[in-house]
């Protein structure tokens, strides 16, 4: 396919990119170009992705079979929030409208947070255990409420033009050999990790989910979760509900040590699952991807 990616030299993107160029051809949309022209067989063009016309004759110019929808703003609390909002919601806006025009079928990068829990004034104990893509979205910052606006969007950019739309919801991205989930600091204050109870996943699971959305038969819009296969502190999560908030939801059925997050829907519609565990990954020597 010719696909399109967004952010592609971004800490996550780079790895989409990696990945999706031996067997695609790739063009990244990024506000800059590479400094050392970046990967050897991809495209790379600038622009500003909060500008519709900008973004309009790219897409048109390339007319590529999808789009991957990966540059924003990741984070809350490093740009007012404001501006947050607006880059992420209007760059979405502009990007899946554009591919909606010329018939691209659309990956883009959604969050957990878009449940709310993070960066909630107190972080709730959630209606279910393990969470799945059902649960209600209850954003109380513009990180949140960014992703949750981003998936509305892609609702309604499917519904208009008829393309297939995968908002994915990674969790804390990890990248082998760093691990942040599990230094010192982390792992001794319970609190670090309770606002997403201790999810994590590993970046190369994140592209493997994305590149099972690209090929998959969606019809309009769907939502996956995106998050390892365990708990970062490698102890039973209903223990560490207990320890942290007293108490679990009345239908937990999470075992042992495993993630906070249900991943079934994507094992079940897209054949995926997480493989990598921080175990192995969190001292493992990988080469990360050139720009």
């Amino acid at each position: 396919m010719d696909v399109v990616v967004t952010g592609g030299r971004g800490s996550t993107g780079r790895w989409i990119v990696d990945r999706l160029a031996g067997p695609h051809d790739v063009t990244v949309l990024d506000r800059r170009l590479p400094d050392d022209g970046g990967h050897p067989t991809v495209d790379y063009r600038a622009l500003d992705l909060t500008e519709a016309g900008g973004v309009f004759d790219a897409l048109t110019a390339i007319d590529p079979d999808a789009v991957v929808h990966w540059a924003a703003i990741p984070v809350a609390g490093n740009h007012p929030g404001v501006d947050l909002f607006q880059n992420n919601t209007l760059a979405a806006h502009t990007v899946l409208s554009a591919a909606g025009r010329v018939g691209a079928d659309v990956v883009q990068a959604s969050s957990d947070g878009a449940y709310g829990f993070f960066f909630a004034e107190e972080t709730p104990v959630p209606d279910e255990l393990p969470i799945t893509e059902e649960h209600a979205c209850r954003p109380e910052d513009d990180y949140g409420l960014s992703k949750v606006v981003t998936e509305e969007i892609g609702k309604t950019i499917a519904r208009r033009d008829s393309i297939s739309v995968a908002s994915i919801r990674p969790s804390w991205i990890q990248i082998p050999g760093e691990y942040p989930c599990r230094s010192e600091d982390y792992l001794d204050n319970l609190a670090a990790g309770a606002g997403n109870y201790w999810s994590y996943v590993d970046v190369r699971d994140v592209v493997d989910l994305v590149e099972a959305a690209l090929t998959a038969d969606i019809a309009g819009h769907e939502a996956f979760n995106c998050v390892g296969p365990d708990n970062t502190l490698g102890r039973p999560l209903v223990e560490l509900m207990r320890e942290y908030y007293g108490r679990v939801p009345d239908d937990c059925t999470v075992d042992g040590d495993a993630a906070a997050y249900a991943t079934g829907k994507a094992t079940a519609m897209l054949g995926w699952e997480p493989t990598r565990s921080w175990r192995e990954a969190a001292d493992e020597d990988v080469d990360v991807p050139r720009v």
